[in-house]
C-alpha cells in the first residue's frame, strides 16, 4: 500500500472554496458523515453513491460546480462505479469506454492524476474531444488508498480551467484519506456478502452435479467415479460447463430442479 504524494506542482489558479492554506483539514464532520453513510447503506454501491454526494457537497464552490465519480476495483469482480449526477456518470462512462483515463489510472497506479486544462491534451485525443463535448475543462483524480488488492479513486470534474490548485488538491487528498476509512469497511462487508453468494452458488452447483451423477449411475449401473467421467466426457464433447450439462440432464427428466443440500 502506498501513501499519496503531496509534493504537487504549481497551477495557474486556486479553487476558491478550498483555498484555506495548509492547516485545512478534511472538513467539519466529514468523517462522521462518511461513517454514518457506511452504517446506513444497504450495500457498497449505495455507500459509493453517498460518498459522491458528500464529496460534491464538501468540494464544490458557490460559483463553480464540481461533478464527482468514484471507482472501486475489487479482485474477481467487475469494477463498481458511482456518480454524483447524470452528467458525472456520462463523463465517467467515457473513461470506461476507453478503459483508460485519470480515474482508472489513479486507482490502478495509486497516484494523483491532474489535467488542469483538457485543451493541453493532444488535439486528436479521443478523451479530450469527449471531455470538451461535455464542457469539461479540468479533471482531478485522487486515489483512495485501500488495503490488499482493492483499488479506488475519486474523480472530480470542473467546467473551469485550472480549477484545482495546490490547497484544493491537498484538501481532496485529505478527503480521500477520510473516505478510505469508511470505504475499507464497506468493501470488507461487500466481500463477505460476495463470499456468501459464491458459497451458495458453489453449493447449488455441487448439488446439481451430484444429482446428475446419481442419475447416470442409475442409468448405467456404474460407480460414482465412472458416472463423473461420463459427464465430464459429455461436457467436453459438447463444449459446455459440467454444471450446465448436469442441469440439462436433470431438467430433461424432472420438472423441478433439486433443492440445495
Amino acid at each position: 500500500m502506498h501513501t499519496p504524494d503531496n509534493n504537487l506542482p504549481d497551477t495557474s489558479e486556486l479553487f476558491p472554496a478550498l483555498d484555506a492554506g495548509p492547516e485545512l483539514d478534511a472538513g467539519p464532520g466529514v468523517g462522521d458523515r462518511l461513517h454514518e453513510a457506511v452504517t446506513e447503506s444497504a450495500n457498497v454501491i449505495e455507500f459509493l453513491d453517498d460518498l459522491t454526494a458528500i464529496a460534491v457537497d464538501v468540494l464544490s464552490a458557490p460559483d463553480r460546480e464540481v461533478f464527482c465519480g468514484v471507482t472501486l476495483l475489487r479482485p474477481k469482480r467487475a469494477g463498481t462505479v458511482a456518480s454524483s449526477s447524470e452528467r458525472a456518470q456520462q463523463m465517467d462512462e467515457i473513461q470506461y469506454r476507453f478503459d483508460d483515463g485519470p480515474c482508472l489510472t489513479a486507482a490502478r497506479q495509486e497516484h494523483e492524476v491532474y489535467v488542469p486544462d483538457v485543451e493541453g491534451l493532444p488535439a486528436d485525443s479521443k478523451y479530450r474531444q469527449a471531455m470538451e463535448a461535455q464542457g469539461v475543462r479540468s479533471v482531478l483524480a485522487v486515489p483512495i488508498i485501500l488495503p490488499e488488492d482493492t483499488y479506488s479513486a475519486l474523480n472530480l470534474y470542473s467546467n473551469q480551467q485550472g480549477a484545482f490548485g495546490i490547497p484544493a488538491r491537498k484538501y481532496v487528498h485529505r478527503f480521500a484519506a477520510e473516505a478510505a476509512k469508511s470505504l475499507s469497511i464497506a468493501s470488507r462487508l461487500a466481500s463477505l456478502v460476495d463470499a456468501g453468494i459464491d458459497l451458495r452458488a458453489a453449493m447449488a452447483n455441487r448439488t446439481t452435479i451430484d444429482t446428475a451423477i446419481g442419475i447416470v449411475m442409475a442409468q448405467n449401473r456404474c460407480s460414482q467415479d465412472e458416472a463423473l467421467a461420463i459427464l465430464m466426457s459429455a461436457a467436453s464433447a459438447r463444449n459446455i460447463k459440467l454444471r450446465d450439462l448436469a442441469h440439462d440432464l436433470i431438467t430433461s427428466i424432472a420438472t423441478d430442479p433439486p433443492p440445495t443440500a
